[in-house]
């Protein structure tokens, strides 16, 4: 098998080994902020005529913080798609676009539910590695594969694919981290369009502020 890296292409703006990615299961059922916190921060004390909508937005509020972070409040499932990598006799290190913590030091913050990858068969076959050939390093974010086969598909894009899952992170019990979920959930509540015709300008210490600190710094 050739050597070959992919995801980095020539001008270097993708700086990790994947090639693309794609979530395949999130959570949109379960409530993060409750009502009795949503109605004191809203003042809808004694209201229930909203609650169905303010559901809804705390859906919309939970998921736009994890998406900001890039930090799961809950499970979150992703499929990520790599090109074929090859040195010598080395192992292969593929790395996660989207990782999380545990509330356990001990357990890791990423669930690898299956490493598979397309033969060079005509038509290509899906080939699942077993668990015993690759480990998730949290160390860095990636997953360590003894090796792979030298019948991996050269000729498709990114012919090796690994499904992971998220562990719902510790900080989305962090008041900071609530305190922003309210925050941005009450600008939704109060902006029900999309335009304004007033100037809006963000108060200092806003929902931005307060997650800075926990945006994950990638080198």
């Amino acid at each position: 098998m050739s050597s070959l890296i992919n995801g980095l292409s020539s001008d270097g703006r993708n700086p990790f080994s994947y090639v693309k990615f794609e979530q395949i299961n999130r959570d949109s059922v379960t409530p993060w902020l409750t009502l009795d916190e949503i109605t004191q921060q809203l003042n809808l004390f004694g209201d229930e005529s909203q609650d169905t909508y303010l559901s809804s937005i705390e859906l919309a509020t939970r998921q736009a913080i994890e998406d900001y972070l890039g930090l799961s409040i809950f499970s979150v499932s992703y499929r990520v798609w790599y090109g074929t990598q090859m040195s010598g006799e080395n192992t292969l290190a593929f790395d996660l676009p989207e990782v999380s913590q545990n509330f356990y030091p001990d357990q890791a913050g990423v669930q690898i539910n299956s490493l598979k990858y397309w033969s060079n068969a005509f038509p290509p076959v899906l080939t699942t590695v077993a668990s015993s050939n690759y480990y998730y390093d949290a160390s860095g974010n990636k997953v360590v594969v003894n090796s792979l086969p030298n019948t991996v598909n050269e000729s498709m894009t990114a012919p090796i694919v690994i499904d992971y899952t998220t562990a719902p992170n510790p900080i989305a019990a962090y008041p900071v981290i609530k305190q922003a979920g309210l925050l941005l959930l009450t600008h939704l509540y109060n902006q029900r369009s999309n335009t304004t015709d007033s100037l809006l300008r963000e108060i200092p210490f806003g929902v931005a502020t307060l997650l800075r600190n926990y945006k994950p710094l990638i080198m």
